[in-house]
């Protein structure tokens, strides 16, 4: 299945909307990108999609990506620097722990929000939402070939 079909329209709606509860407490940005496969390390990937998508360009060094490879049913999530700085080492880990319990059971858009959901709140202890607070980057998921 290619990635722009993997979720129902409804599905990636619900997933934005994840997005933009996460991001509406927080300076923090939040991305989606789904790829058809991944014959690389998924960090590998990760990372060349983080600065495909400009994602290390916030001011304040605050996205997070969450990448999917739903072919090689493989999947990431990258933080950037100015969050790796604040979060615990295993932080990413229990996300990824947390989302894939709900892979596992064919829940692919409630483990994905659910990651999102879990990350916003770590984001808004360490990057609270400010009053001058701009969105940088798009909340819509993006595909990959």
């Amino acid at each position: 299945m290619s990635a722009k079909k993997f979720f129902t329209k409804e599905q990636q709606d619900a997933i934005v909307k994840a997005i933009e509860r996460a991001e509406h407490a927080t300076s923090g940005e939040v991305r989606v990108h789904i790829d058809d496969e991944c014959k690389e390390d998924v960090l590998d990937s990760a990372a060349k999609v983080f600065h495909k998508l400009k994602m290390n360009k916030t001011d304040l060094r605050n996205g997070v990506l969450f990448y999917l490879a739903v072919t090689d049913k493989k999947f990431a999530i990258l933080g950037d620097k100015g969050i790796n700085e604040k979060v615990p080492s295993d932080f990413w880990d229990n996300i990824k722990e947390t989302m894939l319990s709900f892979f596992k059971q064919g829940q692919f858009t409630e483990g994905l929000c659910k990651g999102i959901e879990m990350a916003g709140e770590k984001l808004k202890t360490n990057f609270p939402y400010q009053l001058d607070d701009k969105n940088e980057l798009s909340d819509e998921i993006s595909f990959g070939k």
